[in-house]
C-alpha cells in the first residue's frame, strides 16, 4: 500500500514538473544559495540591531520614574568626571560636576571623559532640520524637473542623455557631493558652514532619486486621464496638476522615504557644509537677525557618532553614548519614514485610478 503510494506521489511529480535532471538539480542548489544568502543577510541586520538597541536602550531608558533618561535627551554634550567622594563612585556631567564642587568646596581628583556626559538634545535638533530642509529642497527640485521630463520634454538623444545622466548621478559617493557642496555653497557662495549649506548639498545627493520615482511615478498614470481632462478644455499644466500630481503622489513619496534614509544617515556631505562637533547654541538662539537662523551650523546624529567613535579615546562611557546616540539616530529615521509610509497609504486610498 505505501509503496503504491509513493509511485503515485513521484508519478504526480514526474507530470506536474517533469522528470529530474542536472539542469533542475543545478536550478535547485543556485535556488537554495541564494535563499541561504538572504536568511544570512538578515540574520546580520537583525544582530545589528538587536545589539544596538540592547545597548542603545540601557542608556536611553532607566527603571526608576520617569524611566527615560531625560538628561540624555534634553542636554548639550559634555565632558563627564568621574570620581570617588566619601566611598560612593560619582558619574557627573560637567555642568553638574561644577555644582557639586561648589557645595562641598574642596578639590577633588577626577577622570575626565569627553562627549561621554550630558546629552544630544542639539544632534537632534540638527539632525530634524538637516532632513526637514534637505527633503523640502529635494521634492521642490525633483518633482518639477521630474514634471519636465515626463510631461513637456521631446524623445531624442537630449532626453536620453539627460536621464543617463540622471541616474549616473545617483552611484556617485556621498564624498564627493560634500566635497561639492564645500567648493559651491560653503566657499563659492561664501554661506560657510550652515544648515542653508548643508541642505543644498543633501538635497542634491538624493535629487537624482526623487527625479527618476517621481518620472516614473508620472509616466505610470495613463493618458486618458490626460485626454479626458484637456477635452473638458483645461490646461496643460491644470490637467498635470489635477489628474496626474495627485494619483502620482504615493509613487513620489516612495522616493522620499528612501530620500529620507540616505539624508539622514550621510556624515561625509554634512562634515563639510553643515556640522560642527560641538556646539551648545541652538540655531534660533543669539541671532541678531532672522535670516541668521540658515547661516548657523549645527550638531548632527551622525557626525556626533563619527567624533565620539573615531576622534577620542574609546572606554565604556563612550562606548554608552555611542550606542544611545544609534538607537536615537535609528528611532528618529523609523519615525521619519514611518510618517512618510502612512501619508503615501493615505493618499492610495484617496486617489484610485
Amino acid at each position: 500500500m505505501l509503496t503504491a503510494t509513493s509511485n503515485s506521489n513521484s508519478s504526480m511529480e514526474q507530470a506536474l514538473f517533469g522528470k529530474p535532471s542536472k539542469a533542475k538539480s543545478v536550478e535547485r542548489t543556485v535556488f537554495w544559495m541564494f535563499r541561504l544568502a538572504t536568511y544570512f543577510v538578515l540574520l546580520c541586520a537583525a544582530v545589528i540591531f538587536v545589539d544596538i538597541f540592547y545597548k542603545g536602550g540601557k542608556t536611553v531608558f532607566q527603571s526608576e520614574f520617569p524611566f527615560v533618561n531625560l538628561e540624555f535627551l534634553s542636554e548639550s554634550p559634555q565632558t563627564l568626571h568621574v570620581f570617588e567622594y566619601e566611598g560612593q563612585k560619582y558619574e557627573l556631567s560637567d555642568s553638574k560636576f561644577r555644582e557639586f564642587k561648589d557645595s562641598i568646596d574642596e578639590t577633588i581628583a577626577t577622570e575626565t571623559y569627553a562627549y561621554s556626559g550630558g546629552g544630544i538634545w542639539p544632534c537632534i535638533v540638527g539632525t530634524l532640520l538637516l532632513v526637514v530642509g534637505a527633503m523640502v529642497i529635494a521634492l521642490t527640485l525633483g518633482v518639477l524637473s521630474a514634471i519636465f521630463l515626463s510631461e513637456y520634454s521631446r524623445p531624442g538623444k537630449i532626453l536620453n542623455s539627460v536621464r543617463l545622466s540622471i541616474l549616473n548621478l545617483a552611484g556617485v559617493p556621498s564624498i564627493v557631493f560634500g566635497i561639492f557642496g564645500m567648493g559651491m555653497f560653503v566657499l563659492a557662495f561664501g554661506w560657510n558652514v550652515s544648515l542653508i549649506a548643508g541642505w543644498f548639498t543633501l538635497a542634491f545627493m538624493v535629487l537624482p532619486i526623487v527625479i527618476s520615482a517621481s518620472e516614473e511615478s508620472m509616466r505610470a498614470i495613463p493618458q486618458g486621464l490626460r485626454d479626458a481632462s484637456l477635452a473638458l478644455g483645461a490646461t496643460k499644466w491644470t490637467s498635470i496638476r489635477t489628474n496626474v500630481l495627485p494619483y502620482a503622489m504615493p509613487g513620489i513619496l516612495t522616493s522620499s522615504i528612501i530620500g529620507v534614509a540616505r539624508v539622514a544617515g550621510e556624515t561625509a556631505p554634512i562634515m563639510f557644509t553643515a556640522a560642527y562637533a560641538l556646539r551648545d547654541q541652538l540655531p534660533w538662539q543669539g541671532l541678531e537677525h532672522w535670516y541668521d537662523f540658515f547661516f548657523q551650523g549645527v550638531m548632527a546624529l551622525p557626525y556626533h557618532i563619527y567624533v565620539v567613535s573615531a576622534k577620542i579615546p574609546q572606554n565604556e562611557y563612550t562606548s554608552r553614548m555611542q550606542y544611545g546616540t544609534a538607537f536615537v539616530f535609528l528611532f528618529i529615521v523609523a519615525g521619519i519614514a514611518f510618517a512618510s509610509i502612512l501619508l503615501r497609504i493615505r493618499m492610495r486610498k484617496k486617489y484610485r485610478w
